[in-house]
């Protein structure tokens, strides 16, 4: 028994999927660190592997963490310029092994997450992953959902009013301290909504270290698409400085950013590129941006309940309740 993963369990569900003929599976498994919200793990029967997905051990805030959702829309992008790992099976009955998950291929690569996992990367190396990494963003927003079979995946109308109001909620069910500034933040947000310009599919966060890097240096995976929806396509552009730009006491401990500071393109130059592929105006996305940091901060905030709690697996936790404060400040910051 892995933290999270009856092994048992597992393999009667995965015999019948992928074998061998006689029904027999026995699997072992290791929890993949640097995720702090759905377990992931690499489980392996001795000679092939693959990748499990399960939401975190206790504290699942409603329409959060939704495995369904994650299996259908990465699905039905395998066909598309959107790379995504092979969906294997997925599983709905918390009987098998507590909690809904799903069984996808394991892609080769690296995530790229701190300035170590970088290292040795040229600058020129860096300028084209993160080009990578705004194409395969415009590629997304560029597809149909209904040519996917995603049109009911979401309600596009009052989209980002009903953004400001989830995240609101989220906080209220996941807090258990005050927070400087939130309730500003969350206000100030709500007043000043912008009119969406068009309706896609909206990863929900996007960012170099959700995705897995061949050694060609090609972006192989796009994964953690548990907020996935049809909304806004500037949500996804405006988290895009959040996690780029280094804010005071998040830098490191969420990921090492993916800007000038450690040898990426300007912010402005990767938007304008976006801007360009799009048609889009990204006049008003300093609204997106403070929308990102105020959903980074209610994550955050959530994920520090659960450790509080004892309510995670896997190290790193402990610092997540410190950057709550400054990413709020960011975001007030963000709207003036």
């Amino acid at each position: 028994m892995v933290d999270g993963l009856d092994l048992e369990a597992l393999s009667r569900f995965m015999a019948p999927v992928v074998g061998p003929a006689d029904g027999s599976l026995t699997l072992s498994a290791d929890l993949i660190a640097g995720g702090k919200s759905n377990l992931t793990y690499r489980v392996s029967d001795g000679s092939r592997a693959w990748v499990v997905r399960r939401p975190p051990l206790g504290h699942v805030l409603a329409t959060a963490h939704d495995m369904t959702r994650e299996y259908r829309v990465m699905s039905a992008l395998r066909d598309t310029a959107v790379p995504v790992p092979h969906m294997v099976a997925l599983c709905e009955d918390t009987d098998v092994i507590g909690a809904p998950f799903y069984v996808m291929e394991l892609v080769e690569g690296e995530v790229l997450r701190t300035d170590a996992d970088l290292a040795g990367r040229s600058r020129e190396d860096r300028a084209e992953l993160a080009h990578q990494l705004i194409d395969t963003l415009a590629d997304l927003h560029a597809l149909d959902p209904e040519t996917l079979g995603l049109k009911d995946f979401g309600h596009p109308e009052g989209f980002l009013d009903r953004q400001v109001r989830r995240w609101g909620q989220q906080l209220e069910r996941s807090r258990s301290r005050e927070i400087p500034g939130v309730e500003e933040l969350a206000g100030d947000l709500a007043a000043r909504v912008p009119a969406s310009q068009r309706a896609t599919i909206v990863h929900g966060d996007y960012r170099l270290d959700n995705a897995i890097v061949g050694p060609d240096q090609r972006i192989r995976a796009v994964l953690d698409w548990e907020m996935a929806t049809l909304g806004d396509p500037l949500c996804d552009v405006g988290l895009l400085p959040v996690y780029a730009l280094p804010t005071r006491g998040v830098a490191g401990v969420v990921s090492d950013g993916m800007g000038p500071h450690n040898g990426f393109p300007p912010m402005d130059e990767l938007i304008d590129r976006y801007a360009a592929r799009t048609g889009l105006d990204v006049t008003p996305l300093p609204w997106y941006t403070a929308l990102g940091y105020f959903k980074l901060a209610v994550i955050c905030e959530g994920i520090h309940y659960r450790y509080a709690h004892g309510q995670t697996v896997g190290p790193g936790f402990e610092r997540i309740g410190a950057v709550v404060g400054p990413l709020v400040e960011a975001g007030r910051q963000e709207l003036g």
